[in-house]
């Protein structure tokens, strides 16, 4: 399940995560959001609690839309302290956007400790 984040919530659930945060902004009119979800909901289970997944709905929180300057949906930003560290838009498609998602999964995965749940450290540990 992918968490909603609001104009509200934001800061708190994006900004000052102690995580790396995707955001997907997307609307209900949208097909292809719709077709990217399950994508979306594979790449959290996999990264487990080293990247945060969340939803934006751009037409409900419309601030958020004109700050991050949406030219399409869906668009996914990658957040990491607070600052605008990846923009995935206009990809042509599921296999576009895989790609995409496994290249922000692998920098993740050689990141430093400070990223790493204590159950993801310690079972990398025992597998080297």
């Amino acid at each position: 399940m992918v968490l909603s984040v609001s104009e509200q919530t934001f800061t708190q659930e994006v900004l000052e995560s102690p995580i790396p945060v995707l955001v997907n902004f997307e609307a209900p009119w949208c097909g292809l959001c719709r077709i990217i979800h399950p994508l979306l909901l594979q790449f959290q289970a996999q990264c487990g609690e080293e990247i945060k997944l969340v939803g934006i709905n751009a037409d409900q929180n419309f601030k958020l839309s004109t700050t991050y300057r949406l030219k399409s949906l869906p668009t996914l930003l990658l957040i990491e302290n607070g600052t605008l560290r990846h923009r995935l838009e206009s990809f042509g498609g599921r296999e576009d956007l895989r790609l995409a998602l496994e290249d922000i999964k692998a920098s993740y995965r050689s990141c430093p400790e400070i990223y790493k749940s204590p159950k993801t450290a310690d079972l990398e540990y025992r597998s080297a």
